[in-house]
């Protein structure tokens, strides 16, 4: 059985009683609502370029502050695994996904057990826990019975949401309460606004003298690509003009806001469709129409999670909770072109600027949207700003746990443990400069490590590496290599350094379906157990 780090009936008496005094009238463990979104590009909402109606994720950003540079894995469950445990995903054992158990160290296709959770440790410390949305933590092969992974098993005290990391906005599956399989929905259930419903429940039913966490991790725009049909209809207008047009349009409104340089020019990325990249008017009729249909589909189901980011904001304030409570949001990797051709130009728009997309490790694929805002006006020291810091998805949990007031425990489930690899954020969300650090990516033989203004970085691991000078070409269009051997040679270096002790390797190259029949017919135990 796992250690549990509970604290006694008495220490959490006394820790709500902080929470509501505090020292000289301060609040000194506000609650925190840490929402995620899936698969959003870069330059989706509207505070960070985009047409895509977001009034609610822009009102956290006009109140608190934006980060510019702040990165994830490339991919779902290894950036949920990072946000967890404040530790890269293969030390958390999602160095891949969670459709197969590998039975190697690094790999085992959920969150490790040897590492608590950022709920597990605000539980200790006094908070009640919530997860409304997506896990994608637990293996598939322990989808109908509870394996010891499953969020109220790691640390939530009440969960509404699915397992999985896709599938259908109108029957999605495996869902839970808590540990409870839910089979059966009304006929005008769409998972979005479920997840929402869910969140403003566990809001509404708070006790007020305990400080809250909420997990709050929507599945749109994930694909498929879902929505009422009168939500893409709205939306329809605005993209038929192609994406051309909209890129560049996205890329002037960043310029405007200072998310980019006044003197830079929008990239042409090339190399993805190699060397053939197409202007929209060369489309036939038909693809431009799929493609405008898409993309309205996939604003709509932005749009629809907007609203229930609204719905929530309004909730902490009909419960009276709202000056004291901290709102993160963030995308888990950039927008994906899986779904051939139009999905790759609708990711070309979505990650304005940047290059490439979910999957691989370069800036479109681990750059997107971090936003934090304090519900007290006095605490948003940028508001409304920008910090450029450089900054990590593992962060997160040091930044919530230095917030919050917690300590992260010596010891768990029986073990030792070290520090977070994260850092925390406040002193960047204060205004203040954060020490100098190498940061290091590896997703499906991907990999890249940035370091001093640098960036080494593959597509796949049989592929030479660029170098990438990032101080004057963000968008990783110009590659160095050639020029600067011995760089390339010493990041290299580090980045081997880092894979070795993460158990990164040994790579592995088998296509996804090959891979995951071969290790389930060598290991035929996928329940997650041992």
């Amino acid at each position: 059985m796992m250690k549990k780090i509970l604290l006694s009936t008495a220490a959490l008496a006394s820790l709500a009683q902080v929470a509501v005094a505090g020292d000289a009238g301060e609040k000194t463990h506000p609650n925190i609502i840490l929402i995620m979104c899936d698969d959003m590009g870069f330059s989706d909402p509207g505070c960070y370029g985009g047409e895509v109606r977001t009034p609610n994720i822009d009102y956290l950003a006009e109140n608190g502050v934006r980060f510019s540079q702040f990165k994830n894995t490339g991919r779902s469950c290894p950036s949920r695994a990072a946000l967890m445990t404040g530790r890269y995903q293969h030390e958390a054992e999602m160095g891949w996904m969670t459709a197969v158990d590998e039975h190697r160290p690094g790999y085992r296709g959920q969150i490790s057990p040897d590492f608590p959770t950022i709920a597990e440790v605000l539980k200790a410390n006094g908070y009640a826990t919530y997860l409304s949305g997506k896990w994608h933590l637990t293996v598939e092969g322990a989808f109908e019975k509870p394996n010891g992974s499953y969020p109220t098993q790691r640390g939530f005290d009440k969960y509404y949401g699915c397992l999985s990391g896709g599938g259908s906005y109108y029957t999605p599956t495996p869902v839970y309460s808590d540990t409870t399989r839910i089979t059966t929905f009304p006929d005008d259930f769409y998972y979005t606004t479920a997840i929402t419903d869910s969140a403003v429940s566990f809001i509404r039913s708070h006790p007020d003298n305990v400080p809250m966490f909420m997990y709050l991790a929507h599945y749109a725009p994930h694909r498929p690509l879902e929505a009422p049909k009168e939500r893409v209809d709205a939306c329809r207008e605005r993209y038929k003009v192609g994406y051309d047009v909209l890129r560049q349009q996205r890329f002037d409104r960043q310029k405007e806001m200072g998310l980019v340089n006044a003197n830079d020019t929008l990239p042409i990325h090339q190399k993805e469709f190699e060397n053939g990249r197409p202007a929209w008017t060369s489309l036939s009729p038909e693809q431009q129409e799929e493609w405008i249909n898409d993309m309205a589909t996939y604003a709509a189901m932005i749009e629809i999670m907007d609203d229930g980011i609204g719905e929530v904001i309004a909730a902490t304030k009909e419960k009276g909770i709202y000056d004291n409570t901290i709102f993160f949001f963030m995308s888990d990797n950039g927008a994906t072109s899986e779904g051939g051709f139009i999905a790759q130009l609708m990711a070309d728009l979505d990650n304005t600027p940047y290059r490439s997309y979910k999957r691989w490790c370069f800036q479109g694929g681990t750059c997107a949207p971090f936003i934090v805002m304090y519900g007290d006006p006095q605490k948003n020291v940028l508001k409304g700003q920008f910090s450029d810091e450089l900054s990590h998805i593992i962060d997160v949990m040091p930044t919530c746990l230095e917030m919050a007031s917690a300590e992260y425990p010596k010891q768990f489930n029986n073990k030792k443990l070290r520090p977070t690899e994260g850092e925390s954020l406040l002193p960047a969300i204060q205004n203040k400069q954060l020490s100098s650090r190498d940061l290091f990516f590896e997703h499906n033989t991907s990999c890249a490590i940035i370091s001093d203004g640098w960036k080494l970085v593959r597509d796949d691991a049989r592929n030479p590496w660029e170098l990438i000078d990032l101080t004057n070409d963000p968008f990783e269009e110009n590659d160095r290599a050639a020029l600067y051997p011995q760089k390339v040679k010493e990041l290299e270096g580090k980045w081997n350094k880092w894979a070795e002790q993460h158990n990164v390797f040994p790579f592995e190259y088998r296509p996804w379906a090959e891979r995951i029949n071969y290790y389930k017919s060598l290991y035929p135990d996928q329940s997650g157990k041992n």
